[in-house]
């Protein structure tokens, strides 16, 4: 059984290849829609299954891992900024505040017919930003495709005051959580597999 990780993003391929598993990638394409209805943690966890299931329906006999992550402030989702100015907005918002990131992840085994999806909460607080800090910050390109305006792998770590819980979790995939699964369930030890 081939391990592949459904997921285009280099955070989450980069903390994945820091064990011993070997996976590919192939990245899911589905809509990513945002209902108004729906609380932070329904959303990591259907987002992060419909990837899953996304790349699973073509690779039925492969173990396959989605995950999709959110920041969330004041119970308002916060995703990806369209523009520099409403990145500027999101990260005004988050000064001197407190918010959550949210993981939700799903691992699947069609031929197994296997499915567990789980989430994974951290607490982050920025530091009480200027102007100029949220600007010197947009300035290094770094905020558009990010969740909330910020990496915290990045430039982004200038900005947090201190966070409490998971940091792989802020990062996009919370590998501690994602071990215990895979172990419990799927009979895969990160610390051996090869």
């Amino acid at each position: 059984m081939s391990i592949i990780l459904a997921s285009g993003s280099p955070r989450r391929r980069e903390i994945l290849a820091n064990t011993k598993v070997k996976f590919s990638v192939i990245t899911s394409d589905i809509d990513e829609k945002i209902f108004d209805f729906e609380e932070p943690t329904q959303l990591v966890l259907r987002l992060a299954f419909e990837k899953c299931m996304d790349v699973a329906t073509n690779n039925t006999k492969d173990l396959v891992i989605g995950a999709d992550t959110i920041v969330v402030l004041d119970n308002e989702i916060l995703g990806k900024p369209k523009n520099e100015k409403e990145a500027f907005n999101m990260l005004s918002k988050l000064s001197n505040r407190k918010h959550q990131v949210i993981t939700g992840i799903s691992i699947v085994n069609l031929e197994e017919n296997k499915k567990i999806v789980d989430y994974v909460i951290s607490d982050v607080k920025f530091k009480n930003l200027t102007e100029q800090d949220i600007k010197d910050y947009i300035n290094t390109g770094e905020c558009l495709d990010k969740a909330g305006a910020y990496g915290i792998q990045g430039y982004g770590a200038l900005l947090v005051e201190e966070i409490k819980g998971d940091y792989f979790n802020i990062v996009g995939l919370p590998i501690s959580k994602l071990s215990d699964i895979l172990k419990e369930n799927f009979d895969i030890n990160l610390f051996y597999q090869a």
